[in-house]
């Protein structure tokens, strides 16, 4: 079949590159990896540009040159949302376990509160939104025949819907979270199956890549 790939890139971040080292991705070998039988021509990236912060100044820099890796393959393209953030009180987690622990110990904790800190929370907009309307939009034009969709996030799961059962082309989701498999993707899906280490681990960049601004690397921290 002639499948396109629709990839949720904080999903996949958060779910299952996260603390690993396979944030290298070749998204073109990795999407191949997951259909191994069908042609994948076409690789769609939602994803959004990240903000610097105090403890991790270098983030930005890391994402632009995976981005940048990213567009060496012309199959890949890049579809952007952005991030809203702002600054909110959150309890502190420590006395939140705490407070619990001794709730969960019979112990009376009338009164007791966690403390307060301000903390900067992003919220990623546009993601879920942009990659529902691509998915629709493409098959109704018939641009597949079948498509891939890897997230774990089930405000997808009408899309994948009308895709499957209006237009009639299968939609398969990978999911990149173990812990948490979105039951409502399950039941959207013609397939649903976890992202495995092993399509990670075979589908990097190599360390040295060259575009047509020159040769770039790896970033050494990841």
């Amino acid at each position: 079949m002639n499948i396109w790939a629709y990839i949720d890139g904080f999903n996949l971040y958060n779910g299952a590159l996260r603390n690993t080292p396979y944030k290298w991705l070749d998204l073109q070998a990795f999407s191949e990896s997951l259909r191994p039988t069908d042609q994948v021509s076409s690789v769609k990236f939602f994803s959004a540009k990240v903000n610097a912060r105090p403890n991790d100044v270098a983030q930005p820099l890391r994402q632009m040159l995976y981005w940048r890796a990213l567009r060496t393959i012309p199959t890949i393209e890049i579809i952007e949302g952005h991030f809203l953030t702002k600054q909110t009180r959150l309890p502190d987690v420590a006395d939140t376990d705490r407070i619990t622990a001794l709730q969960r110990a019979g112990t009376k904790t009338a009164g007791m509160v966690p403390r307060m800190a301000h903390v900067y929370r992003s919220e990623e907009k546009g993601t879920d939104v942009n990659l529902a309307v691509h998915l629709v939009h493409d098959a109704h034009l018939s641009r597949f025949d079948g498509a891939i969709v890897v997230s774990n996030d089930s405000d997808l799961a009408g899309a994948i819907r009308i895709v499957r059962r209006e237009i009639g082309k299968p939609v398969f989701v990978f999911h990149p979270s173990n812990a948490n498999p979105s039951f409502q993707l399950r039941a959207a899906a013609s397939r649903f199956h976890p992202v495995a280490s092993h399509h990670l681990m075979n589908s990097q960049f190599p360390p040295m890549l060259t575009d047509t601004r020159g040769t770039f690397s790896k970033p050494a921290t990841w």
